[in-house]
């Protein structure tokens, strides 16, 4: 779908309208849509200007998560503790619609298993960002979780604490009807370049995996783009 550049300041609030814009069209289409989110301080801010604009049906919107780290729901480092109070306490947003990775569960591949049940088959909106080292969700250079072609959760270890983390898979990404990914500053600029415009190497670079979607930049994270 390409790239979009703008001003840092402005990138939350291009984000949220082009979310907003994806998930009423998903709604027209199909009566509901299902909204994957990333965790992250640009999401965040993002989530928080989509919670401001009216018109989104979130009664026809089931909500699902990319990645989780093994903490509890409440804790900071929990992606559903950020979305919780960016957009779903803001929102008429039923709790029911809400569905979140129980990735502090003890038996982390009985808590994959249970997720991919629920998760849809196609999701409508899968939102995601991209890491210094070029990873996406909890899909990180390297990772054995690259080469998954029947699995669409798995339980991963990352490089930051708390490593045991949930993690979609490449085949959820490859399924996505819309993609949008959200990156900002100048550490990011080397892998956006490589996913966007080097030779597909998801090993290296797994947010190359979604070098389909629509990428919205800042122009520091846009710095090595061709002009």
């Amino acid at each position: 779908m390409g790239t979009e550049v703008c001003d840092s300041s402005q990138l939350a609030n291009l984000a949220a309208q082009r979310i907003a814009a994806a998930l009423t069209s998903a709604v027209a289409a199909e009566g509901r849509a299902s909204l994957v989110l990333a965790g992250g301080t640009t999401p965040r801010a993002a989530y928080e200007r989509l919670a401001t604009i009216s018109g989104i049906e979130w009664a026809r919107i089931d909500v699902y998560f990319g990645d989780e780290r093994a903490v509890p729901p409440t804790h900071p480092d929990s992606n559903f503790q950020m979305a919780e109070g960016a957009l779903f306490s803001q929102v008429a947003l039923p709790s029911t619609n809400v569905h979140r990775m129980h990735a502090e569960d003890p038996d982390q591949d009985a808590a994959a298993r249970a997720y991919e049940l629920v998760l849809p088959k196609r999701v409508s909106v899968l939102v995601l960002g991209v890491g210094e080292d070029g990873h996406t969700a909890s899909l990180f250079p390297s990772s054995p979780a690259l080469s998954e072609r029947s699995r669409r959760v798995l339980p991963v270890i990352g490089p930051k604490p708390p490593p045991q983390r949930l993690t979609v898979t490449p085949p959820v990404i490859e399924a996505a009807q819309q993609i949008i990914v959200l990156t900002t500053g100048a550490g990011k600029a080397a892998p956006v370049a490589r996913a966007l415009r080097g030779p597909l190497d998801i090993v290296r670079t797994p947010s190359a995996l979604a070098r389909r979607g629509l990428w919205l930049l800042d122009a520091a994270a846009a710095a090595l783009l061709d002009p």
